[in-house]
């Protein structure tokens, strides 16, 4: 699981079209640096995703800077701000457990919830709760919408 913020928490992807750059450009680098997508929410400050590693699990390092890089120098140039500090640093932790694996699916589809932004987490666009729950078993859509999160430990101060 990854976790990032911008740079002083500030509101940098702040209309839908920055959100679904941002968006569109981790479905690209995950792809291309062979992680597979499990679960993600992207925010005007921060983002979260939850993806299953390729054969050499110390890519990640790479795709992140590289999803830093590239969002940052293309949101630069749309707002005329070269140089601007975009994120500030990311957090991973590497998850073993099942049940904390589902815990985790179930805190990133909800999180547009968790901020006030939508009531159902399907609503939100930049998150896969609807593409989760469409392809998905309903059995294991069932489990992990039942896991709880109250117990998880994830930075999420934004």
């Amino acid at each position: 699981m990854v976790t990032s913020g911008t740079y002083d928490k500030q509101h940098l992807f702040d209309t839908p079209e920055k959100l679904t750059h941002l968006q569109d450009r981790l479905f690209e680098l995950a792809v291309q640096y062979g992680w597979s997508l499990q679960a993600w929410a992207a925010f005007s400050n921060h983002y979260h995703f939850i993806a299953l590693a390729p054969s050499d699990p110390k890519s990640l390092q790479v795709l992140v800077r590289h999803l830093h890089s590239v969002t940052a120098r293309e949101l630069n140039q749309a707002d005329g701000t070269p140089g601007r500090k975009v994120w500030f640093q990311y957090w991973d932790s590497h998850i073993t457990y099942e049940n904390s694996y589902r815990a985790r699916l179930n805190y990133v589809h909800r999180n547009a919830v968790h901020h006030g932004l939508v009531a159902d987490p399907r609503e939100y666009a930049w998150c896969s709760a609807g593409w989760f729950e469409g392809t998905a078993s309903p059995a294991y859509h069932k489990a992990v919408s039942n896991t709880p999160i109250s117990r998880l430990s994830v930075r999420d101060d934004f």
